[in-house]
Formats: structure tokens, C-alpha cells, sequence
């Protein structure tokens, strides 16, 4: 894992780029921010493609990382790196090249990343966590949010079994989707479906969801980003607002800044579920 990381600085040298040049300028739309987490690059669950379409449809002047981008723990059971995840890495590294700030918070499956806080490569930049100031004043800290997942901080083996039981699900999921994509129908997680079905799921979600915004509150933000819980939303809580930008995993959502400082949650459908053209809906604004 740590010789992955080093070698993200130079992979430029190495593979080819995705090719921007002939990317439909009428289909980009400019943020000032974007939030992605939980990539789980190096897994067959990981919809690398449905990301590449939306990075190269948005470009933005900040783009934040907030955790499990590669999915350290999946590669050192089996390894799993297609061109579609170099074509992922090389987009991001492109993107700083060209002027974006991006800057990397790691989260429990890259925990790795955690030994080059304070360090960059490429151009990204590793910080433990993060404070962004929107357009119109607030300040919003970037965590990814595992410090506040009791199961991974005090019992690590069993995060490990539920990891092995979600790639399960994950992996049922593909084959659904195979089947609903030959019968024409659109894409459909059956893993946010359980979620939402299992009370004890709600629970956690609530309490997790509630614990990240009263410790926003405590220490004097208007605001708080996270991932890790693969459950995008938007809301005040207490008075602070709680942001998820999700996962590219199942939701394939990211949190955008409009140059105003407006947030917006965007749900991403990407090119070959839209005839060729990737769009977003947008169900929440703050």
C-alpha cells in the first residue's frame, strides 16, 4: 500500500491519460468545490467509469478527497487495479496539474495514506482533516468521519467481516444490474435498499449522522463534510448543517459549492444509462 501511494506522484510517466481534448464543452458545468469520498478504488465495486465521465463533465477550482479513495483493505486480499482506476488517479492528477487545490483527507480503508499527512503528491495534498470556507462565509471541516464509527475504532476485526459481507452484497448487486440493464431497466442498489429496510441500519445512521454535527458545533464550525457511511444527505442538525456526499460505490453522488457559496447534492447517471449523455439530479440544496 505505501509503495502505491508513493507512486501516485509519477504515474504520469506511466500510463496513458484520459483524454480531455474531446470532452463536449457544452456539457461541463464549473463548480467552486467539489466533495467525493469513498472511491474504493481497487474494487470490483468501485464505478470508476460512471466517476471519470463526471470529473471530466465538472471542473472546479477545489476538489476535496474525503477518505477511502483506494480501498486498502480489499488490496491486500486480492489485488484488483484495472485501467479504468489508473485512468481515475491520472484524471485527479491531471486536474492538479492544471490549477485545481486538491487536497486528500484518508479514511479507514486508505489509513495508509495517514503515514504522508502533510505531504503532496502530484499536487494532492494528505491532511488528516480540513477546514473549507465557502464563497459566502461558512466554515465547513472536512473529516472523512471513521473516528466516529465505534465498530472500526474498537473492534477492527469486526469491520473486517462486515467489509467482506458488503463486497458480498456488492458483488449480487452487479449481477442484479446486469440482468436489469439486459431487460432495460435502470441502475438500482440493492445494499442502500437494505440499508434502508433494517431498523438497526436507521439507528446507526442517526446516531452517526448526529454525533458528526454536534462535533462540528463543539468546535465552532457552521458545518461539517464527511463520507465513510455511504449515505449522501444534506441537513441541519441542531443548527449545524451535516453534509455526505455519498460514494461511487452504490449512490454515485458528490457534494458540489456553486460560486456563491450555494451547496447542492448531486446524483450522477452516468453516459451509457443517458444515451450517451452523463447528467445529474439534484434533490438538495443549502
Amino acid at each position: 500500500m505505501r509503495t502505491l501511494f508513493e507512486a501516485m506522484g509519477t504515474l504520469g510517466n506511466g500510463f496513458a491519460q484520459p483524454d480531455d481534448a474531446h470532452d463536449d464543452e457544452s456539457l461541463r458545468k464549473r463548480y467552486r468545490t467539489i466533495f467525493i469520498s469513498d472511491l474504493h478504488l481497487g474494487t470490483p465495486g468501485c464505478q470508476a467509469s460512471a466517476l471519470l465521465d463526471f470529473l471530466k463533465a465538472h471542473p472546479s477550482d477545489y476538489l476535496y478527497l474525503v477518505g477511502d479513495i483506494v480501498d486498502g483493505w480489499q488490496l491486500r486480499r486480492k489485488w484488483y487495479w484495472p485501467q479504468s482506476h489508473n485512468d481515475v488517479v491520472q484524471k485527479l492528477l491531471r486536474r492538479a496539474r492544471k490549477g485545481c487545490r486538491i487536497i486528500y483527507v484518508p479514511g479507514n480503508h486508505d489509513e495508509f495514506a495517514r503515514e504522508f499527512i502533510g505531504n503532496q503528491f502530484g499536487g494532492i495534498e494528505v491532511i488528516d482533516e480540513a477546514v473549507h470556507n465557502t464563497a459566502d462565509g461558512r466554515k465547513l471541516w472536512i473529516i472523512h468521519g471513521d473516528y466516529f464509527d465505534a465498530v472500526v475504532q474498537c473492534a477492527k476485526w469486526l469491520a473486517y467481516v462486515g467489509d467482506n459481507l458488503y463486497e458480498f452484497t456488492l458483488k449480487l448487486n452487479r449481477y442484479l444490474n446486469s440482468l436489469r440493464a439486459r431487460m432495460g431497466l435502470p441502475y438500482w442498489s440493492l445494499s442502500a435498499y437494505l440499508k434502508q429496510k433494517v431498523k438497526k441500519a436507521l439507528n446507526y445512521v442517526t446516531d452517526f449522522e448526529v454525533a458528526v454535527a454536534s462535533e462540528a458545533r463543539r468546535r465552532g464550525y457552521q458545518g461539517v463534510v464527511c463520507g465513510h457511511i455511504h449515505r449522501a444527505e444534506m441537513r441541519e442538525i441542531n443548527g449545524t448543517l451535516y453534509c455526505n456526499d455519498g460514494d461511487w460505490v452504490e449512490s454515485r453522488t458528490a457534494l458540489v459549492e456553486h460560486f456563491d457559496g450555494r451547496l447542492e447534492l448531486l446524483h450522477w447517471a452516468p453516459t451509457h444509462e443517458t444515451q450517451g449523455r452523463g447528467h445529474v439530479s439534484a434533490p438538495v440544496t443549502a
